[in-house]
């Protein structure tokens, strides 16, 4: 595909720059450290230490709850003080682990690491599954279960989601700037995986400057490619990711390992090599903290468990107090009631910004424009949709291939009549999907 893109999204003001040039900051936790014992979608992980056991950095303190699982480790060494239900950045409550700060951060004894080129397929893959690695950009698929299609000879490409296209979000920016190497020498460890596949970088051309350095460290590499997208959003979305790289369409029925792909983002990438070639576990990521109410907007590295309040504090706290605290970006992510919640796997940022403009919109009559048509990546009608969704009409919405949305919000966004659309047609769509579960 000449144009390197896919059909329909939108271009939103992306509010980096407020971030974009601020190196990676590591944050030292003061206060308890909060783990929930769901961080991924599956089982939930079980826990291995009991109240008053003394744990230390890189410890894990709770296993895999069974297949789709991952285990998780401490990020401080400290005195567990509590094992019970505690809020989680979604709004819900989790059962969590609640670790004492001693301040000493007295870490384990890692064990020795092997020679990547002396490791089989199945080393690899249990280090990666021990490490407690999930999907660091979304919803936390764990990574060993998504490294192992059941056909792993028919995977022809691996993609590394490097297009970062939700607005305000710089974290995978400031990681391919600062450390390529590691996520270069993650997607090499993923390709010992499967003989036949390439791999590509997957980079928005806004972003030149890690296209140049990916492509430096890349030149004697003839399995992986550096490859220049179209910037636009949903750009990162799975299926506008493949279909950009390779010209193959998947649908919400299928995988992409249907479609002889397996996509992982930049922070997942360089888990895993931090796992395989230094024999660390997953214990950190970075996240971008930005928007207008923020005095320091930056990225920073942060252990899990951390108190979100505590990373706006690392941001020089609030210069106004926000209308509105976004978990994640403004088109995908969620809002948050209270920075009472601990940093996860899957916090990529946190956005608070002074006004809540989306609040204040009066949605008036639908006018048939047809822009959340043209919009729509996944080539659906939002408008109808969401009418079969305000009038609860399931059989509607499925038939007009309502579960086929991926909630991007590009229909809201272009909607001149400010209807909700992505909120409705996502309620529906989880009616939807969690009747289908019944059946």
């Amino acid at each position: 595909m000449a144009l390197l893109t896919f059909k329909g999204g939108i271009h939103p003001d992306d509010g980096k720059s407020l971030a974009k040039e601020k190196a990676i900051v590591e944050v030292k936790p003061k206060g308890d450290l909060v783990y929930p014992v769901s961080q991924h979608i599956g089982a939930p992980a079980s826990p291995v230490v009991a109240v008053g056991d003394r744990v230390l950095k890189g410890q894990m303190i709770a296993e895999a709850g069974g297949f789709v699982s991952a285990p998780i480790y401490a990020s401080v060494s400290g005195k567990v003080k509590a094992i019970a239900p505690h809020l989680n950045p979604t709004g819900g409550t989790v059962n969590s682990i609640v670790i004492e700060n001693d301040g000493e951060y007295e870490e384990v004894e890692y064990p020795a690491v092997k020679p990547l080129d002396e490791m089989t397929k199945e080393e690899i893959l249990n280090t990666i599954g021990n490490a407690g690695i999930v999907g660091m950009g979304g919803a936390g698929f764990p990574t060993r279960v998504k490294l192992s299609p059941k056909e792993p000879d028919k995977i022809d490409y691996i993609i590394a989601n490097c297009a970062e296209c939700e607005p305000y979000i710089t974290a995978d920016y400031r990681c391919m700037l600062e450390i390529p190497e590691k996520l270069v020498g993650g997607m090499k460890i993923i390709l010992k995986l499967f003989d036949n596949a390439k791999g590509i970088f997957g980079v928005e051309d806004n972003k030149p400057d890690c296209i140049e350095k990916l492509r430096e460290l890349t030149k004697d590499e003839p399995r992986i490619e550096v490859l220049a997208l179209k910037t636009k959003y949903p750009q990162g979305g799975e299926r506008q990711l493949i279909y950009a790289t390779t010209g193959r369409a998947i649908n919400s029925a299928m995988l992409p390992a249907d479609a002889g792909c397996v996509v992982d983002n930049v922070a997942t990438i360089i888990s895993i090599y931090e796992a395989v070639a230094e024999g660390r576990p997953s214990m950190e990521r970075v996240t971008t903290v930005s928007g207008d109410a923020v005095n320091e907007p930056g990225n920073f590295r942060v252990p899990f468990g951390l108190n979100q309040a505590e990373l706006i504090e690392a941001a020089g706290g609030y210069k106004s107090e926000p209308e509105k605290v976004i978990s994640g970006g403004p088109m995908m992510g969620f809002s948050m009631f209270t920075l009472d919640v601990p940093i996860t796997k899957t916090s990529s940022s946190i956005l608070c910004l002074t006004k809540d403009e989306v609040a204040k919109f009066e949605p008036t009559a639908c006018i048939n424009c047809g822009r959340c048509v043209d919009a729509c990546p996944s080539r659906l009608i939002p408008s109808r949709l969401a009418d079969y969704a305000e009038h609860q009409d399931e059989a509607a919405f499925t038939k007009h291939e309502g579960l086929e949305c991926m909630e991007c919000g590009s229909c809201s966004f272009v909607c001149p009549a400010k209807r909700p659309l992505k909120q409705a047609i996502g309620s529906m769509r989880k009616i939807a999907l969690a009747n289908r579960k019944k059946k």
